[in-house]
């Protein structure tokens, strides 16, 4: 849910801690990524200086996290001293870093053949994101902000296929604007 309404990276995903998440304002802020050194994971610096960026939240997301962080307070309690909190919003049953490859198999994986969905990638939660927000005429420099692209153009260059329905659009605004 997290990461088709933000467009996160899967690395900003699991880095994230409940003290970059303010479920009262709807805000997070994305302030470091998991990093794989070898064959240990650790929390790093992020891609470029523009990925470090706040994100309002759809209420969608924000109900998904507040019965997120109900299920894992629980999972705290069940495990009482062997829980070693991180404060991740995402962590393993003590409380450690996910690691990306476990994700995908024994997570994301499974979940889409749950819910009867095609074997996609995890990334592509990310261009659905920007997708759905270009294809809705959300101004590409914010939907840039959003994932985080160091520029515009970058964006732009991803998601040219979405601009074809746009510049109709444009070309009916501009003849209203004209009449």
């Amino acid at each position: 849910m997290l990461a088709i309404s933000t467009g996160m990276r899967r690395g900003e995903l699991l880095g994230l801690r409940w003290e970059d998440v303010s479920l009262e304002r709807g805000m997070l802020h994305i302030r470091r990524t998991l990093t794989r050194a070898r064959s240990k994971v650790a929390l790093g610096e992020l891609k470029t200086p523009k990925s470090r960026r706040s994100i309002k939240l759809t209420q969608g997301a924000v109900e998904a996290l507040r019965a997120h962080l109900s299920c894992q307070m629980e999972e705290i309690e069940q495990m009482g001293s062997l829980y070693q909190d991180n404060g991740l919003v995402f962590a393993t049953q003590v409380g450690t870093l996910i690691n990306p490859n476990n994700f995908i198999d024994r997570s994301f994986k499974p979940l889409l053949k749950r819910a009867g969905l095609p074997d996609v990638r995890f990334h592509d939660l990310r261009h659905t994101c920007a997708t759905l927000l270009l294809g809705r005429n959300v101004n590409p420099k914010i939907v840039s902000e959003m994932l985080g692209h160091s520029t515009i153009a970058i964006t732009l260059d991803t998601y040219s296929h979405v601009l074809p329905n746009m510049q109709e659009s444009a070309a009916r605004a501009l003849e209203e604007a004209l009449r």
